[in-house]
């Protein structure tokens, strides 16, 4: 491939034609009560969002429209809740290609498709591969999407099953399917997988322990993790594709109410990532050379300048629980990676399904959580909302739109993935800036050269004891509260060599004895 110097195409001075730059975002969504709701299944919404980033690159439509829809050569797209574990089920039915689905409505004809992994990490860290495609010359012109129906579909199950629309569709054609990527994502015991709340709480009352040992008592930790989120409610409640439009104080957040139920302590209903929404976004990325012969204008290109992505040891193998090494270098790579400094980013959005995944990032990074830029540009996804895989897509079309509006300015977004397993991290500007492949390997092998601590596979571990044996080795603990109110715990403990071993359990001696553990300290 001939490339022709950046003075000839009229591109920035010093840059390959083939450097990649977003030139398109857009998201829709829908609630239901609003006037306007029309009940859109993931494709459809998948589909709108689309059609939202190909008008925010070419406005109108006219030629310069129809060549863009011509230009996109590939469309990939994150993968919905119901295709995401080989046991989801899609009640109301499923497209069997959702990539040329989506291209099919919005008038596009790529030559390839693909669908991602499962996990929150998915947006970035799709946008970053399909950048670093463009910069190869491996395609020219592609859109990354993703949406989620949850609120919808549970909904439509409401009603008899004769009137249940169909969200089926047969499309056939080539669709590079990437498989779950589930490894290192979930986590499992003797009942099988875990779920999320519950998991994200051993890790909260982890760091709840080290900072107790610090001199934090047990009301103070819960109202930081209030006026931690606090804010994220302001920034929700000003941004029209949220979910929960309303400013919340932090002892709201805290307070267990019927709306705020009890989920897994220490974790209210409110301080945990939303997935009942209707929510879609996508983004456009192009090279350079490619957006000018477009006619998109230069003042909305934004260029990637840092990235990184990075996986996380097992659950259990962690030496410390409640930390996140994988998350804090990545942040820390991307930046070195471009160049700049934490103090220089103005725009933040740390991925927020749970109070720990940012607080751990912060804790890393040495950010305060009272950092005056904020930490979400959306109102993160207890608040924004959770749209399965694909809340990070969101972030990163806010992030350019802010930076098309602060010229020279930059913003960092995240995506998280599992259980602090997988992190990605983009860092964005106007500023035209080369394309640089980035160090996640080598960031990678360091991580993966850590110690790690000894544990016990499910089944393998002996069985607790009640009394004063539960706080024998004792390192994490949760109670999950189901809505029924039955209860059960979940411990991380550590026998006398030092092997670290989880269990659950409901046995009501146990989960008394842990009612009464005022901290993990004792």
């Amino acid at each position: 491939m001939t490339v022709a110097p950046a003075t000839v195409l009229g591109l920035p001075v010093g840059l390959d034609p083939r450097t990649p730059v977003v030139i398109g975002v857009g998201e829709w969504s829908e609630r239901l009560g609003d006037p306007a709701y029309a009940a859109l299944s993931p494709v459809a919404l998948a589909a709108r969002a689309v059609e939202q980033a190909l008008a925010d690159a070419a406005p109108g439509a006219g030629a310069g429209a129809r060549a863009l829809r011509r230009a996109v050569d590939v469309v990939a797209d994150i993968p919905q809740f119901e295709v995401s574990t080989p046991d989801a089920v899609a009640p109301l039915g499923r497209s069997d290609n959702v990539p040329r689905s989506v291209a099919t409505r919005t008038g596009l004809r790529p030559r390839h498709v693909l669908t991602d992994v499962a996990g929150g990490q998915g947006p970035q860290h799709l946008v970053t591969e399909l950048a670093a495609s463009i910069a190869r010359g491996d395609c020219e012109v592609a859109v990354a999407c993703g949406a989620e129906a949850l609120s919808t579909m549970r909904h439509l199950l409401s009603r008899p099953a004769a009137e249940r629309p169909s969200w089926s569709e047969a499309v056939g054609g080539q669709h590079e399917g990437r498989g779950h990527g589930l490894e290192g994502l979930v986590d499992f015991d003797d009942s099988g997988q875990i779920d999320a709340p519950r998991l994200y709480a051993l890790l909260e009352r982890a760091r709840q322990r080290r900072l107790a040992q610090a001199g934090m008592d047990d009301p103070d930790y819960g109202a930081s993790m209030g006026e931690l989120f606090a804010p994220f409610t302001r920034v929700a409640a000003h941004h029209p594709h949220a979910a929960l439009r309303e400013t919340l104080s932090a002892a709201d957040l805290l307070t267990v109410t019927p709306r705020n139920r009890m989920v897994a302590e220490p974790y209210p209903k409110l301080l945990v990532a939303r997935d009942l929404v209707n929510q879609g976004a996508a983004v456009i990325v192009a090279s350079i050379e490619r957006a000018a012969s477009l006619g998109v204008p230069q003042d909305r290109w934004v260029y990637l300048h840092g990235h990184c992505d990075t996986v996380e040891r097992p659950l259990l193998e962690r030496p410390d629980l409640d930390a996140y090494p994988a998350g804090v270098a990545a942040v820390r790579s991307a930046l070195e990676v471009a160049g700049t400094g934490l103090d220089e980013v103005r725009h933040l959005d740390l991925y927020s399904c749970f109070p720990v995944a940012v607080s751990s990032v912060c804790d890393g990074i040495g950010l305060a959580p009272d950092d005056p830029r904020g930490l979400t540009l959306t109102g993160g996804l207890p608040y924004f909302g959770g749209p399965g895989n694909d809340y990070t897509m969101h972030a990163i079309a806010e992030a350019v739109r802010r930076l098309r509006c602060a010229p020279g300015d930059f913003a960092l977004t995240t995506g998280n993935g599992g259980v602090l397993s997988k992190y990605s991290v983009g860092l964005w500007s106007t500023t035209p800036r080369a394309w640089r492949p980035g160090e996640s390997g080598a960031v990678q092998r360091r991580l993966d050269a850590a110690p790690t601590v000894p544990h016990r596979a499910p089944g393998q571990h002996t069985a607790l004891t009640p009394g004063a044996g539960i706080r024998d080795g004792l390192e994490t603990w949760t109670i999950t509260h189901a809505k029924d109110g039955a209860r059960e715990a979940t411990l991380v403990v550590r026998d006398a060599d030092g092997v670290r071993s989880m269990h659950r359990t409901s046995d009501p001696a146990v989960l008394a004895d842990l009612a009464e553990l005022t901290d993990l300290t004792d």
